[in-house]
């Protein structure tokens, strides 16, 4: 049994996947702030939904930068240098593998598509910004700790990080609504031009040849992506805009990525 963890900053999803790949149980906790708090949690969720059977593999996405299943930090969190592997391998008696939740949703969404792209790179949308960047249906290594919602651009006559004005949090600061609760074009038409700042600088450099937007505003995909895709018509003309498409599975996309990525990397 291959259980997935969704470490998110309101709170944890935990699965278990049987050997055909599908989920027979789950659970949800809301996240601690505190690290100590939330092992301990999680280790009580994670035995409540295995019961009796053994875990084969604890396949956990964590936000933030994650190198070599090291977190260095998780932004939204507050939680910084902590080994994921080390707190919970006295529990348990079986691989563990952390990666970061971005990387491991596009992972799914890549495998999700009709024909697996050459690169995909994979935008959520939500509390903050995060990116995946898929290369032939597998995390790349070579991009796994990029951060794209860390890029710094120009706003307002200054320089800015990306998820600080285009983010979910930063549109709920300024419209004072969430995403599901904006209507009028002139506003999206200002949401649009601030996600347009950073996919017009990330797509040059990844020239991915799809790019897939979830997160809680990427499922409001479908009131934002004309302008959007206007926007960056009209200010990119030397490099041709890859399709952008709505995640396919925006609430479970990090799940399904951790049981994939236990199996890439052959330790379930």
């Amino acid at each position: 049994m291959i259980v997935a963890v969704d470490t998110g900053g309101t709170k944890t999803l935990v699965a278990a996947f049987n050997t055909d790949g599908a989920i027979v149980a789950k659970q949800k906790f809301p996240t601690p702030v505190d690290i100590q708090e939330y092992t301990t949690q999680l280790k009580l969720v994670i035995d409540e939904v295995v019961g009796d059977q053994s875990i084969t593999c604890l396949s956990i996405a964590l936000p933030g930068t994650i190198k070599n299943g090291h977190m260095l930090w998780a932004g939204n969190l507050g939680w910084h240098d902590t080994n994921m592997k080390e707190l919970l391998s006295g529990h348990y008696d079986c691989p563990i593998i952390v990666e970061n939740d971005a990387n491991l949703a596009g992972l799914a969404e890549a495998r999700a598509l009709d024909t697996l792209p050459n690169v995909c790179l994979y935008v959520t949308v939500s509390t903050g910004i995060g990116t995946g960047i898929i290369t032939k249906g597998k995390i790349d290594p070579n991009f796994s700790t990029s951060e794209g919602g860390q890029i710094i651009l120009q706003h307002d006559g200054s320089f800015a990080r990306w998820e600080t004005f285009a983010s979910g949090k930063a549109m709920l600061a300024t419209y004072g609504k969430l995403a599901s609760e904006i209507e009028d074009e002139a506003t999206w038409r200002e949401v649009s031009m601030n996600l347009a700042k950073g996919f017009m600088t990330l797509i040059p450099v990844i020239r991915p040849d799809i790019i897939v937007i979830g997160g809680g505003v990427g499922t409001h995909f479908d009131k934002f992506s004309n302008q959007l895709l206007e926007i960056m018509k009209e200010y990119v003309s030397t490099i041709a805009i890859p399709p952008m498409i709505e995640a396919a599975h925006p609430e479970e996309a990090v799940i399904y990525g951790c049981y994939y990525h236990a199996i890439d990397t052959q330790v379930a």
